[in-house]
């Protein structure tokens, strides 16, 4: 069953809702809309983000935690009631204008109960005004309960505390790369995945350094996994290190790899000699007599 994807917050997920709305059924629904709906916590103000298809919320098993939307099965996705009105993106306009008060009374509150390992990050006031969200990131495990009770005596509305990580804190307040233009995760990158370590030995990059190869917000560099696909790619049809190879030269030790070049070095007899690799064979032309594929693959 086709619904449309709606995210209250940037880093928030996002969840599902039928194309429809309640109160004008009339008006059309596109990617991009700002729209109210109603939720379990409260009316709320989201984006549609996309088209998709209606897939369970996930650890079903686990237990329901009252300040998050399940979507155990469809009966769970209801309509949403409007597209956003200039009223009501006026109203917003009145709320967001009120964030750095309630981050300046919480960083009180986060000093008073001595969490210095509480960095807050951001804050998000539902559109009823009945719930407060305060992200923000911390590097060990943070007892906030006393905190919670103080936040709710100051505000007058339901707290919920979220904990987002360094990458979700970049999105959030942005920066400038290395290349000169904002940051990939605030700008345009949607999805924020995982950076392994072996996409550095992948890419032949471990000459470069941690500190050129960690962004802003000190994880690796998210645009070290754009290329990752193509080298893998690569890396498939070629031997791997300490792989012995056969040559007219005589056995060879695989000692590193260049992926995109199609070329491995060889330990043979104690000497480093690179090859080209094609077609899954080595390539044992002399270099006075380069044949047409050595040629081919030097010109790349």
């Amino acid at each position: 069953m086709k619904v449309v994807k709606v995210q209250f917050h940037k880093i928030d997920k996002e969840y599902y809702f039928l194309p429809e709305f309640t109160e004008k059924p009339e008006d059309n629904i596109e990617v991009g809309d700002i729209v109210i709906v109603q939720t379990i916590l409260g009316q709320d103000l989201g984006l549609i983000t996309d088209w998709a298809d209606f897939q369970a919320t996930e650890n079903k098993e686990e237990v329901k935690d009252a300040n998050i939307i399940q979507q155990d099965n469809i009966a769970d996705v209801k309509p949403m009631l409007r597209k956003a009105t200039k009223d009501d993106l006026s109203v917003v306009k009145k709320i967001r204008a009120k964030y750095p008060k309630y981050i300046k009374e919480c960083r009180k509150l986060i000093t008073k109960h001595k969490l210095e390992n509480m960095k807050l990050v951001d804050v998000n006031e539902s559109f009823d005004i009945k719930r407060l969200t305060f992200y923000f990131i911390a590097n060990s495990r943070i007892d906030f309960r006393e905190l919670v009770k103080d936040l709710v005596k100051t505000f007058r509305r339901k707290i919920r505390l979220q904990q987002i990580g360094v990458r979700d804190a970049a999105k959030l307040s942005g920066d400038i790369g290395p290349c000169g233009l904002p940051l990939c995760c605030r700008s345009w990158l949607e999805v924020i995945g995982n950076v392994s370590p072996d996409y550095i030995k992948d890419q032949e990059l471990t000459h470069r350094g941690a500190d050129r190869l960690t962004g802003p917000c000190g994880r690796l560099k998210c645009c070290l996994r754009f290329e990752e696909e193509n080298y893998k790619y690569h890396l498939d049809k070629l031997p791997q290190v300490d792989e012995i190879i056969k040559t007219k030269a005589g056995k060879g030790r695989v000692v590193a790899v260049h992926a995109l070049r199609h070329i491995v070095d060889l330990d043979i007899d104690g000497a480093r000699v690179a090859y080209p690799y094609l077609e899954g064979k080595l390539c044992d032309c002399s270099d006075d007599n380069t044949c047409e594929e050595c040629k081919h693959n030097k010109a790349k």
